[in-house]
């Protein structure tokens, strides 16, 4: 116990973040790094006034690697302000201090922990956190939970609070948050188990724009639920296979919110394709009753214009049906062209004179998921000729339709349903 006084400046400042999570004013995490002795940094000898509920690890091992990595963490907070902190345990731990370089350009702080539960980075939340006034967050954390015996509701409930605690310290601060990797049984971590706590994470975050939702576990997951031994060799932690695609899965995430692809995309259309979208703006485009010519994104955010990319955002609601059209109409018979990329599980779809043609990541969300060319979380050539009444649609030239029923005219239309989407080159040539 005589260690409790020592957490004293951080246990107030979550105490007081998460009780007061709908204020406004910042808190100040700077000042609670900056206490004169080390000793703080060690884990606390009991849970007595300790937020969150749940398993504490207190290993001698997991001791020792907690208290040496945030004593390094606490010297490079001035040096750390303003990055991309990616937070979490051995996972995140294990992907290297610059992500494996992963992410070009952006300047990013690893703040994984291995052995690290939820409880535990609450816990560190200010200190190794928000002491940094980070630019966004990219937050993997649960699995270590469950082989402590944690119920998924209680893993969800300190979600809960760490999602108050971002909001209280900055509600303008992007929060990407993945769903619990697969593992296995014989980890003690059960697919069933995890697929309750991601569904709880899924309530937990909707309706919050705050935070952007990455379906991983679908990316990862075999048939039955369980991690795939050739991207997690002891079905626990990812090899270089699995952190690529993991890199792959948050890439379009980090460009939407302006930390990668910072230049335009340019292209010159093929002799006789005229452009539907200009690069800058949704002019030509809009709802049914509302155009948006020269603007940069529909008035609910849901379509974005930026660097030569037409982006359909995550919605907060995690899944919400909407169309984006073009003012145009196409009764001649024509070609269309575009590219596309999806984030993990995305469903969205290409309107073909109203009639919807299914545009999504296709290896999971389907239906066309026996492509031999296809590239997840990366760009795809989607072709469609309409002859007539008929179109022929092809992705990457491997055919998804040979004779796709469509009307005599209509305008061409880009959904929006789950996960993020991003069109750009969408040409046609009538």
């Amino acid at each position: 116990m005589k260690t409790a006084p020592r957490f004293a400046p951080l246990l107030l400042a979550l105490t007081t973040l998460v009780a007061a999570a709908g204020a406004t004013t910042p808190l100040h995490a700077a000042e609670a790094a900056t206490a004169p002795t080390d000793t703080r940094l060690d884990i606390p000898t009991t849970d007595n006034g300790l937020p969150g509920t749940g398993p504490i690890r207190r290993y001698d091992w997991f001791r020792q690697l907690w208290a040496d990595k945030r004593r390094g963490w606490s010297k490079q907070v001035e040096k750390d302000q303003g990055a991309v902190v990616f937070l979490g345990d051995s996972i995140t731990q294990g992907w290297g201090d610059d992500m494996g370089g992963s992410f070009p350009g952006v300047k990013v702080a690893n703040r994984g922990i291995s052995g690290d539960t939820t409880r535990g980075v609450l816990i560190r939340l200010v200190e190794d956190v928000l002491a940094l006034h980070p630019a966004a967050v990219v937050l993997l954390i649960g699995t270590n939970d469950l082989e402590e015996h944690a119920e998924p509701e209680t893993i969800a409930s300190n979600l809960r609070l760490l999602l108050a605690a971002f909001k209280h310290h900055n509600p303008d601060m992007p929060v990407v948050l993945c769903q619990v990797f697969p593992s296995s049984a014989t980890k003690s971590r059960p697919a069933d188990s995890i697929r309750k706590i991601n569904q709880l994470y899924a309530a937990a975050v909707k309706g919050n724009a705050q935070v952007t939702f990455v379906e991983t576990w679908p990316l990862f997951a075999d048939s039955t639920g369980d991690a795939k031994p050739e991207e997690f060799p002891d079905l626990l932690h990812p090899n270089a296979v699995g952190y690529k695609k993991w890199a792959a899965g948050l890439r379009p995430i980090l460009a939407t919110l302006g930390f990668l692809e910072k230049e335009p995309d340019v292209f010159t259309p093929e002799p006789g394709f005229t452009s539907l979208f200009n690069g800058r703006d949704l002019t030509g485009w809009g709802f049914l009753t509302n155009q948006f010519d020269g603007k940069t994104s529909s008035p609910d955010g849901r379509y974005v214009a930026r660097n030569g990319r037409l982006i359909v955002t995550t919605p907060p609601e995690l899944s919400r049906y909407e169309v984006l059209w073009t003012a145009r109409e196409f009764p001649k018979d024509f070609t269309l062209k575009l590219e596309f990329r999806a984030t993990p599980n995305a469903d969205s779809g290409v309107f073909i004179r109203k009639p919807q043609l299914q545009c999504r990541d296709y290896w999971i969300a389907g239906p066309y998921n026996k492509l031999a060319h296809y590239r997840p979380q990366d760009w795809n050539e989607l072709e469609v000729t309409v002859t007539g009444g008929v179109a022929r649609c092809t992705c990457n030239g491997e055919l998804l339709e040979a004779e796709f029923k469509v009307p005599p005219t209509g305008p061409v239309g880009l959904e929006g349903d789950r996960g993020q989407m991003e069109y750009r080159r969408i040409r046609v040539k009538e």
